[in-house]
């Protein structure tokens, strides 16, 4: 089976919505062993809605449409797909009550526009909205299947898994399994080097590589008849990619870096303090994200000015008038001084000129220092980053938490 996703809607061409709608379904598509080769938005206009589902259907046999669902008058997916299947309109009396029983229990007035929303093309099966006003559709025509989701994506998701999914796994003789690894500290094309034998032999299953965010993701996939015997295609590679980058891989699946950090510290039962100057309260703020870090989290300071680094942490006057706020030494004696002060095992600095001013040919916009004191021994790591002023700070807390990580890993 081969799909095509059809996003409708004017307003995700202009650019006021995020298409999440696509990506949702095409994770969700992936995982049923589904093709989608192509994604398709087009706006709310029946002439080109109909040739967009014309081309579609040229080069796959399922297309799956989000919006024009809703009563307005610009609203026309459901009728365009009813005049290319050649199939009328009919009302279904199950829908019509669905929806002037949700309005009742809004406490609202169903206006007559409303009652196109329980019209649906003849032989068609319907799909039910537990989450809004705009149930959806299932449409087949020889080797052509079309089905029609609303918009809104809580409205489109809950729809999906429990009524389209079940209906699409009937169809499927084999699944994709997929098991991705997260990786921090090397570029995707270094990356990629390391594997690139892998890549270039790869058949069942495959590997991925994406970047995003300063990370690196390595999806490897596998299509079997059953999970196990996709588990079972899936383990030696994933081995062989732990053998050759081990230190990058910081964990899997749907983990994030602030998570495995946390995770780690709480296992070696040690407390932490943060002290920021150009990242503003970041690492603080995603260590905080982990359920728990409470019991080792003592305590985040964001020290901007040179009094504050002082008065603080400890930071002597003479490091910051011989060296400067942005330096290797200052970085030492924050992430010391943070450590002595809550008395925590460790203690994280940074400090960085993230621009766009502030920047010297000596200390370029983007020079920033890290420093990780752990138990009484500090280290700092030098970065010379480019991008605006956001890029950087959130490049320089995903480096020194990974920074944190390896140094953990050595204890």
């Amino acid at each position: 089976m081969r799909a095509e996703i059809l996003c409708v809607g004017t307003e995700i061409l202009l650019g006021d919505i995020v298409n999440t709608n696509a990506q949702f379904l095409a994770k969700e598509l992936a995982d049923l062993g589904i093709c989608v080769y192509y994604q398709t938005v087009v706006g709310d206009n029946p002439d080109r809605l109909k040739e967009a589902l014309k081309i579609a259907f040229s080069r796959a046999n399922l297309v799956i449409t989000t919006g024009g669902l809703g009563p307005t008058k610009d609203d026309l997916t459901k009728e365009v797909c009813a005049e290319f299947f050649n199939k009328e309109l009919e009302m279904n009396k199950e829908s019509m009550d669905y929806i002037k029983e949700y309005f009742k229990s809004q406490n609202k007035d169903m206006v007559k526009s409303n009652e196109k929303q329980a019209c649906f093309p003849k032989d068609s099966i319907i799909l039910k909205n537990d989450c809004g006003t705009a149930p959806g559709c299932i449409m087949k025509d020889d080797e052509k299947t079309v089905i029609l989701f609303p918009g809104p994506p809580r409205e489109m998701n809950y729809m999906f898994k429990n009524y389209a999914k079940p209906y699409l796994q009937k169809y499927q003789k084999d699944i994709i399994e997929s098991k991705t690894l997260r990786l921090c500290g090397m570029g995707e094309s270094s990356v990629e080097e390391k594997i690139k034998d892998l890549i270039e032999g790869q058949t069942n299953p495959t590997i991925a590589p994406y970047a995003k965010n300063g990370e690196v993701t390595l999806r490897i996939t596998a299509r079997a008849s059953s999970n196990e015997e996709a588990k079972n295609l899936i383990e030696p590679l994933k081995n062989e990619i732990y053998s050759r980058l081990s230190l990058y891989v910081y964990g899997e699946d749907d983990t994030c870096l602030e998570f495995e950090v946390a995770k780690m510290i709480m296992d070696k039962n040690l407390t932490i303090a943060t002290a920021e100057s150009c990242t503003g309260g970041l690492i603080a703020s995603r260590l905080i994200n982990y359920p728990g870090i409470s019991s080792v989290f003592n305590e985040g300071m964001v020290t901007y000015t040179n009094e504050s680094k002082m008065k603080r942490l400890g930071v002597k006057k003479e490091t910051l008038e011989k060296y400067g706020a942005v330096s290797e030494q200052t970085a030492t004696e924050m992430a010391i001084g943070v450590a002595k002060n809550t008395g925590s095992n460790i203690g994280i600095s940074v400090t960085g000129i993230a621009g766009p001013g502030g920047g010297s040919d000596q200390k370029p916009v983007g020079l920033v220092y890290i420093g990780v004191c752990i138990n009484g021994v500090t280290k700092v790591k030098q970065l010379n980053l480019k991008g605006d002023r956001n890029r950087i700070r959130n490049i320089t807390a995903i480096k020194a938490l990974n920074f944190l990580r390896l140094e953990c890993l050595n204890m």
